[in-house]
């Protein structure tokens, strides 16, 4: 701003209106102006629409718009023209912009669905508890991990698939999910089979299959608080636990039951999209774009499990943590968006993208620290794997999956290897491999989000 030659300080219009002649002659010396001027009154009330014009013309159509004949810009405003009278006021009234009206943010997270997908991610543990006597056997775990692992693989992928057929029209993804999700279940309680052979073991990998294959149908519908309500009898039947045995054949129906209810729900669902898809068009993706994601969900379940053999309580605290994790990916592509909008140039675009990465992705690994410190679990190697699968897990959400995908294997092969070496300890290869990989994927995240078009 200019300072006034009394020592005022402004160059708005109305500091212009109030200003003596000898202000008003060293601004235009031009032409000298008198108070009661009828362009400056009329610039005045004008100010507000006149201040947004980039051209003399656009205040020639606002004068046109006010209904101002010839004979008034002539008489009123000893102007010879529309033009010259435009030509004046433009150049009166100072340039101002306002920013237009925000409106909501697109990418404001569902608070209590981001909670109830972290609950919902931790509660199916507790069919475990209930039935440990069932499935501790020699090959039981194993069979039960291998079944998980294809469950978490097919998931994920049947789980992208169904959101692209979601996303085209709703034409298709009742019949994704109607074929997809008994397929992932029966494959993955043939590897249960395959390991632990016919027996109980088997019978709770089929179930642990079905109820993975129902919950996703639910979590691509959006139906948290179904399935909530599903696993209210194992809920119930852990919760006495540590007063009470309810002794085997309540062990065994109360996670039955979970079962029954999800799939039947699951079906309720998937009928409901039948219904809705037949008058309905759309396109079908291609099958390869969904593979990435099953590769991701192989490798992520491959480090999970690698570890919840040592450290049981490191994957508890990682399943809580799902639900932060998916309200932070929500809020990075907020504040991405708000960032793009405050950055003038490229530049400053990448050093606010690269503050709202550290904002998030700090926001996510800080509470995990005394999460990891009350359960006993090894702070460092949870830390990386944390942030391996949140980087990854962003990158996704920005339609860029071969990457992350392949970069999680590569970890997951990495531990993988040593565990079954029989290496003394898990920590140092988990802390290496995942640290290493999580760098890749923060490096990917900085420069491939860091640009503004990612967000456009």
């Amino acid at each position: 701003m200019a300072l006034e030659p009394d020592g005022g300080q402004g160059d708005t219009l109305a500091l212009r209106l109030a200003a003596p002649d000898a202000t008003l002659s060293l601004r235009l010396p031009r032409r000298r102006r008198v108070p009661d001027d009828p362009v400056d009154v009329l610039a005045a009330e004008l100010a507000d629409r006149i201040g947004p014009a980039v051209h003399a013309y656009e205040v020639a159509a606002l004068l046109e718009s006010e209904g101002l004949t010839g004979e008034q810009i002539q008489e009123r405003y000893g102007r010879p023209d529309l033009f010259s009278l435009a030509a004046d006021l433009y150049g009166r009234v100072p340039r101002s912009f306002p920013e237009p009206p925000r409106g909501p943010d697109p990418w404001a997270p569902d608070h209590v669905r981001c909670a109830l997908r972290g609950a919902l991610f931790a509660l199916p543990g507790l069919a475990y508890l209930l039935t440990a006597g069932m499935w501790r056997s020699p090959g039981g775990v194993y069979a039960l991990v291998a079944a998980g692992l294809l469950s978490w693989a097919w998931g994920q992928a049947l789980s992208h698939r169904a959101y692209l057929r979601l996303a085209a029209g709703p034409r298709g993804a009742g019949r994704t999910l109607l074929v997809g999700a008994p397929s992932g279940a029966l494959l993955a309680t043939a590897a249960a089979l395959a390991v632990a052979g016919p027996g109980p073991v088997a019978l709770f990998g089929a179930g642990q299959s079905l109820y993975l294959a129902a919950a996703g149908v639910l979590l691509v519908r959006g139906r948290e608080r179904l399935l909530l309500g599903t696993l209210a009898p194992l809920a119930a039947g852990a919760a006495v636990l540590p007063w009470w045995d309810p002794g085997p054949l309540p062990r065994i129906a109360l996670p039955v039951l979970t079962v029954v209810l999800a799939v039947a729900v699951a079906g309720r669902e998937i009928r409901g999209m039948l219904a809705a898809e037949r008058a309905s068009g759309g396109t079908r993706p291609r099958l390869l774009d969904s593979l990435p994601y099953g590769l991701f969900g192989l490798a992520a379940g491959t480090l999970v499990m690698s570890v919840g053999q040592r450290q049981p309580w490191a994957v508890v605290v990682l399943t809580v943590s799902m639900g932060p994790a998916e309200w932070l990916l929500y809020r990075y592509r907020g504040l991405s968006v708000a960032a793009l909008r405050a950055s003038a140039d490229e530049v400053g675009f990448r050093l606010r993208s690269a503050r709202t990465l550290a904002l998030c992705l700090g926001g996510y690994l800080l509470p995990l620290v005394p999460a990891a410190l009350l359960t006993g679990a090894e702070p460092a190697p949870l830390l990386a794997l944390a942030a391996l699968l949140w980087t990854a897990l962003l990158l996704q959400a920005f339609g860029l999956a071969w990457l992350p995908a392949a970069v999680t294997l590569t970890a997951a092969a990495g531990v993988a290897a040593v565990t079954l070496l029989g290496g003394p300890t898990i920590a140092a290869p988990l802390l290496i491999c995942c640290g290493t990989a999580a760098g890749v994927l923060v490096t990917a995240v900085l420069w491939c989000l860091g640009r503004p078009t990612a967000h456009s």
